[in-house]
């Protein structure tokens, strides 16, 4: 499969600055001038870290930082797998929790226990500390509040609103073979409706006039009337599948900035995602590989996250800031599905998924 993953953001202009912020790691001539002193991290596409925070850790550490970005969350685990006896880094970030189980089937990582992993939320941990928990965050829907109010239609809550004829032709979704927040839409529909009600409810939901396209971007910045790169472009949908981060983003990178987020998120449609980075096989430098780790779970990274990849924290007492608690939705009852078996039906479930709706 390819997956894409990529955080919530106002427009594509927001995407790149946000983007711009992991050239903390330095240039590859820097690398190759840092020798063994160098410690190399292979991500999808949108890490991102404040340069201030990555600069202490590589004064504090003695490892200078390099970041490979290898395209979307699924490219990345699939060189990963490929190379394996090679590998191009010391540490792979960015595996969530639908595509872990080929992480680890595949025997990418070496386990290893970071030096804060007691201090990482239970409900994240991977038995056998087979690879770290770093963030965590919700696929849910999200609306556009003005169509709503414009309308005088209550917003959907739920899955089962969804199948409503009141939100016919109003919800745009990313493929489920092609997306992590599609892949992760199916896999809260399966969550909730089991094994086999979840085919009976995507023949409703496409029945019921759902939109369907290739990834995030195009279904959050062209397709969805809500955010401004979709008012740009003429975006007609009120109703599309992205993050419960994605309100705070709308309001930190508009000017001038709104005192309400112009979307909300249906708390009731929420699948929970978690990143993992382990430790790569074969690495050239476990060290600085082990100490990378040990700063994805400390405090100073920790809450640096939600402003850069507008994720939450996995480390139990991390702050947030204001912009996420006062912005920020969140899902009481997110729902989830065991690793185990994600595993056992994923591709089953993406090869049904794309026999009924495409």
């Amino acid at each position: 499969m390819h997956i894409r993953r990529k955080p919530a953001a106002a427009t594509a202009a927001v995407l790149a600055l946000a983007l711009s912020a992991c050239g903390s790691g330095g240039s590859g001539d820097d690398a190759q001038e840092s020798g063994g002193k160098t410690v190399t991290l292979v991500s999808h596409d949108s890490w991102a870290a404040s340069e201030e925070v990555i600069a202490a850790f590589e004064k504090e550490s003695g490892f200078k930082v390099k970041v490979l970005e290898d395209g979307d969350a699924g490219q990345a685990l699939n060189k990963a797998v490929l190379t394996k006896d090679h590998p191009q880094g010391d540490v792979l970030f960015g595996v969530d929790n639908t595509l872990l189980s080929r992480a680890l089937d595949n025997e990418l990582f070496d386990p290893y226990e970071a030096e804060d992993a007691a201090k990482v939320g239970e409900e994240f941990r991977v038995e056998g500390d087979a690879a770290t928990p770093v963030t965590t965050g919700d696929v849910c829907v999200n609306y556009d509040k003005a169509y709503f109010e414009e309308k005088g239609l209550e917003p959907p809550r739920t899955f089962d609103d969804l199948i409503d004829p009141r939100y016919k032709n109003l919800l745009v979704t990313e493929n489920a073979g092609t997306s992590s927040p599609g892949l992760g839409f199916l896999l809260g529909t399966a969550a909730e409706y089991g094994d086999k009600g979840w085919q009976d409810y995507w023949k409703k939901l496409k029945a019921n006039g759902l939109k369907v396209v290739s990834g995030w971007e195009q279904a959050y910045n062209e397709e969805f009337s809500g955010s401004a790169g979709g008012k740009q472009a003429g975006g007609e949908r009120p109703l599309v599948v992205s993050y419960a981060s994605s309100p705070p983003v709308e309001v930190i990178y508009a000017d001038p900035q709104p005192e309400e987020a112009p979307t909300g998120v249906a708390t009731g449609t929420c699948f929970r995602q978690v990143e993992y980075a382990g430790l790569l096989k074969n690495a050239k430098n476990p060290e600085g590989g082990k100490a990378l780790l040990d700063f994805l779970v400390s405090e100073r990274f920790q809450e640096d996250l939600p402003l850069n990849m507008f994720v939450n924290p996995v480390r139990e007492g991390a702050e947030l800031p204001e912009a996420f608690t006062e912005h920020g939705a969140v899902a009481e009852d997110p729902r989830t599905l065991a690793p185990e078996k994600i595993a056992a039906h994923r591709d089953e479930w993406v090869d049904s998924w794309t026999s009924l709706v495409l």
